[in-house]
């Protein structure tokens, strides 16, 4: 028997210099892959959300920061994929990112909000829409 389709839910921060630069990564997987994006990754099952994105940020480019408050929910549906996509604006960040998971990611740099890479993902694209408002 097969398990039921169920929506995947991933959890990102948008993390800003002092410069006022937005860290982006670049992403190797599905969905979005070879697009750039905030950091982050999937919610494991018992797992509060704010949680999963210090946790998973903090695996993928060996940072530690404070969640702040959510800037954008996005809905990513496809034919293949259903996810729910949860971005927090960090309010502090200590350490310099270097990439971790080398089988996740392939690039990342710090980007002012005007001169952003392409492609974003769709969940960065609306982070970047809260954080111009």
């Amino acid at each position: 028997m097969t398990e039921p389709l169920r929506p995947r839910v991933g959890c990102g921060a948008a993390i800003i210099d002092g410069q006022g630069r937005l860290l982006l990564v670049k992403r190797i997987k599905a969905p979005e892959a070879a697009h750039w994006g905030v950091p982050g990754g999937k919610l494991d099952w018992g797992e509060a959300a704010r949680s999963c994105a210090v946790r998973e940020i903090h695996e993928e480019l060996g940072i530690t920061l404070v969640a702040g408050p959510v800037l954008a929910v996005t809905d990513m549906i496809a034919e293949d994929y259903h996810w729910v996509a949860i971005t927090y604006r960090a309010e502090r960040f200590e350490g310099e990112p270097a990439i971790q998971e080398t089988h996740a990611l392939s690039d990342w740099g710090w980007f002012a909000l005007d001169a952003l890479p392409s492609p974003l993902t769709a969940a960065t694209a609306d982070a970047v829409s809260a954080l111009t408002i």
